[in-house]
């Protein structure tokens, strides 16, 4: 990941107050064994809340890696959204993220149920 791209990352994770864009859970950036341990879940599952960089517009529609199309989501966010056969814009996936959350059928699995319901 270039410099850029890690310092645009880094400003939106705290922007966000460490928050996923999307499923507004909790992320990481340095320690999944922290992570793990003060939300519950094992260090798998703690990986799917490790901050990444995500493109509003997608590089591969001529997104760029600037800090304007660059805010924080957990990796399991980002990857679905990207691995969508028609991605959504990232309003409409940010609805169908919390739609799902809300039912239970999100990534809420691996984190601490008491992390959920005090962000919703």
């Amino acid at each position: 990941m270039s410099t850029t791209l890690n310092k645009s990352r880094l400003k939106a994770f705290n922007l966000q107050q460490g928050r996923c864009i999307y499923c507004e859970l909790p992320m990481w950036l340095d320690h999944p064994d922290a992570f793990a341990k003060k939300y519950k879940t094992s260090i798998k599952g703690a990986a799917l809340f490790k901050c990444t960089a995500e493109h509003l517009l997608a590089k591969q529609d001529g997104g760029k890696d600037v800090e304007s199309n660059i805010v924080a989501a957990c990796h399991f966010c980002n990857q679905k959204r990207h691995k969508c056969r028609k991605p959504k814009d990232p309003i409409a996936y940010k609805h169908h993220v919390i739609t799902k959350l809300c039912k239970g059928k999100w990534n809420s699995a691996y984190i601490a149920k008491s992390h959920i319901s005090s962000n919703m």
